[in-house]
Parts: structure tokens; sequence; C-alpha cells
């Protein structure tokens, strides 16, 4: 075993600024408020977007469906969680099918913070600004609960969402690093 450090970025938004606009879902597409009875799709749609990402390095769990299952009832059991910013997309196929296709979960970190835990989108509909959709009502649920200031963490590799969260108008507060064992 070898461990490696990974560096991170904390980015936050200012809940007290007008939320960015952002282009409107094609009519497929469809977002769906928490429900308690939507976990396990959750939690699939959280496998499905994570387990072939380079933060399964980081957090193993989201490499397994059990993982992921199991992180996202930790998630909706915390005392701080925000239902009003946890959102399942799902898509409306053209053979009369539902898949969902993304997930973002946020929790309460102090009296005028929320953390979005995780968001993901799965492989095959990543492209057509789904991602700062979910991200958009999220911060929205946040807003509506009078909170302040909204935040996540990042990997500083994933350049594509970094670039996204900074175009939505995230800043970088600070570089944090998360260790982790690694198999040789």
């Amino acid at each position: 075993m070898s461990v490696t450090l990974f560096k991170r970025y904390r980015m936050s938004f200012d809940l007290t600024r007008k939320l960015p606009a952002v282009k409107p879902l094609l009519a497929s597409y469809v977002l769906l408020p928490w429900r308690e009875e939507l976990l396990r799709a959750h939690a699939e749609t959280k496998y499905k977007s994570f387990c072939d990402e380079m933060d399964t390095n980081i957090f193993s769990c989201l490499g397994r469906r059990d993982g992921c299952h199991r992180l996202m009832a930790d998630i909706a059991g915390r005392s701080g969680f925000v239902p009003e910013a946890t959102w399942l997309l799902v898509h409306h196929t053209a053979h009369g099918t539902i898949e969902s296709c993304g997930t973002i979960q946020a929790v309460q970190t102090d009296e005028r913070s929320a953390s979005i835990q995780n968001i993901g989108i799965i492989p095959g509909h990543r492209g057509r600004g789904l991602g700062a959709a979910l991200i958009v009502k999220s911060l929205e649920g946040m807003q509506r609960l009078g909170l302040r200031q909204g935040t996540l963490e990042v990997t500083a590799h994933n350049l594509g969402a970094i670039r996204l969260y900074r175009r939505l108008g995230f800043v970088t507060q600070r570089i944090v690093y998360k260790s982790t064992e690694i198999a040789l």
C-alpha cells in the first residue's frame, strides 16, 4: 500500500448574490425534488456517475453500488440534510422509459452555510448543461432557507468541473489535501 495525497479545492458561492442563469432543460429532462423513496435512484445514479472516475481512488465507496447506497443513506440521515437542495434528474427516453441520469445532495454545515456533497451526471448525459442546472437548483434551495453560502470540494484534476463551478460563480476558498491508501 502507498499513501497518496490528492489536491482538492474548497469552493464557495455567495448565496446573497443573484443565482446564475442556466440554459433551460430539454423537455425530456425533469428535476425531481427529494423524496425518501428516491434514495435508491440517487444511489444508483451516484454509482453510475462516479464508478469510472478518479474520485473512486479518494472515496472508494463511489466505486461500489453498496457503497453509494450507504453514502446516500448516510447523507439523507444527517441532522443537517437539506432536502430543498437535493434533486434527482431523470430523462424520458424516446422508447418511453425513464432513466435517472443526475443527482445532487446538500448538508447544512452551520447556521449560514450548506455544502454540496456530490453532484453526478452519468457519462452518456454529460455536456448538455445538466450539471449546471442541478447546481443552480440546489443553490436555489439553499437560498430559500436563508443560507448565505454554498460550498463544495472538487479534485484538482477534475478540470471540467472546476471550469463549470467557476463559470457559475464559485470561488476557491482554500486548497485541501485528502490522503488515501492505494494498492500498488
